[in-house]
């Protein structure tokens, strides 16, 4: 039985190795680099406070064949790779996480490859330098209190329609302050164009920065819509409620990438997608019944900086709760959450 897991992200890594733990299949990993990449902690990386990566080989159980490649189409059974190279499969997983989609002149930190360019260009900015961070959800403020912090000589501004915007009143005013302790400057409107060191606002007036990160997460790679699979209107790859491809049921996806009811975008959401997923295919081999995937959520947490943080509590449906966790101990709570999500996916024990 041979299986090829598309992405080595959160979803792609838990699940390849929950798979290898439980079948003698013989898997195989795809992966545009040779190293996992914590997403959530990309901001830590434009910043200098975290490497933010760790090799493959370190992640990923023995066993298990690792190909360093983009994939151009999948589908019939079949893989093919951007070198021309192709990969045959009984089953495979589709786990290509999301992507940014900044505006001209700015640059996205949600990826590795803009995370590595904006570390760059943070690095070139002298004293009282202008960094404006646009997005007010949790990327935006974690990388805007981030810099601000292990930067303290620049000023840093963040830009967003609604900051903390899915957050209670309570947690909202607490970002609100932790931003403010770290003299983040808050703007909130949304941003219409990024050129000439300036950021342009909706409202048309026009902010001088020097430097202009992206903190907002949009769309997917278009892998599963380019090999003619259905997918809905960002892209995702339409699933049944065992997260098998409605077109093919030989081939699974979770995270970011899958148009799962009720998910958002988030490791919170992707390591459990990559759990059903992974034992529905080991359901598959065995001949078994296959088991729906039910979407629960805990809590938003939000870095402010590396002793500082904001942890919203939710009811399961991602609604926000009154009550929330802040300061250094939603610090160390944000913290194990983040060191969890790499245990589990380097571990491979599923959540049930």
């Amino acid at each position: 039985m041979k299986i090829v897991v598309v992405g080595a992200g959160y979803a792609g890594t838990y699940a390849a190795n929950i798979v290898a733990r439980r079948t003698e299949a013989e898997i195989t990993v795809v992966n545009p680099r040779g190293h996992f990449v914590e997403r959530v902690r990309l901001h830590q990386r434009v910043a200098g406070t975290s490497q933010a990566s760790h090799p493959l080989t370190s992640m990923l159980r023995a066993g298990i064949t690792t190909r360093i490649g983009t994939v151009e189409k999948i589908g019939d059974g079949l893989v093919t790779l951007d070198d021309g190279a192709s990969l045959t499969f009984d089953l495979a997983l589709l786990a290509v996480g999301s992507t940014a989609r900044p505006l001209p002149g700015a640059i996205a930190v949600a990826t590795w490859e803009g995370a590595e360019q904006a570390r760059d260009a943070l690095a070139t900015l002298g004293p009282k330098a202008v960094v404006t961070v646009v997005g007010g959800g949790p990327t935006g403020i974690e990388t805007a209190a981030e810099v601000a912090a292990s930067r303290p000589d620049l000023r840093v501004r963040l830009v967003g329609p609604a900051i903390a915007g899915g957050f209670a009143e309570g947690a909202r005013r607490r970002v609100r302050a932790g931003l403010d302790r770290l003299k983040v400057e808050v703007v909130e409107d949304g941003v219409a164009a990024v050129a000439d060191g300036q950021v342009v606002l909706r409202s048309g007036t026009a902010l001088a920065s020097d430097l202009t990160l992206w903190g907002i997460v949009s769309g997917v790679p278009d892998l599963a819509a380019r090999s003619g699979l259905t997918v809905d209107e960002e892209g995702r790859l339409v699933v049944d409620e065992f997260l098998r491809s409605v077109d093919d049921p030989r081939i699974f996806a979770a995270g970011d990438c899958a148009a799962v009811p009720g998910a958002r975008m988030s490791c919170q959401a992707s390591e459990p997608q990559g759990a059903t997923a992974a034992l529905n295919l080991t359901r598959t081999i065995q001949g078994r019944d296959l088991t729906p995937h039910v979407v629960r959520f805990v809590a938003v947490c939000v870095s402010l900086g590396r002793a500082d943080a904001v942890a919203q509590f939710t009811h399961f449906d991602d609604s926000p709760r009154k009550a929330y966790l802040a300061g250094r101990a939603g610090a160390v709570l944000k913290e194990q959450v983040t060191r969890g999500t790499v245990f589990g996916a380097k571990a491979g024990v599923p959540f049930r």
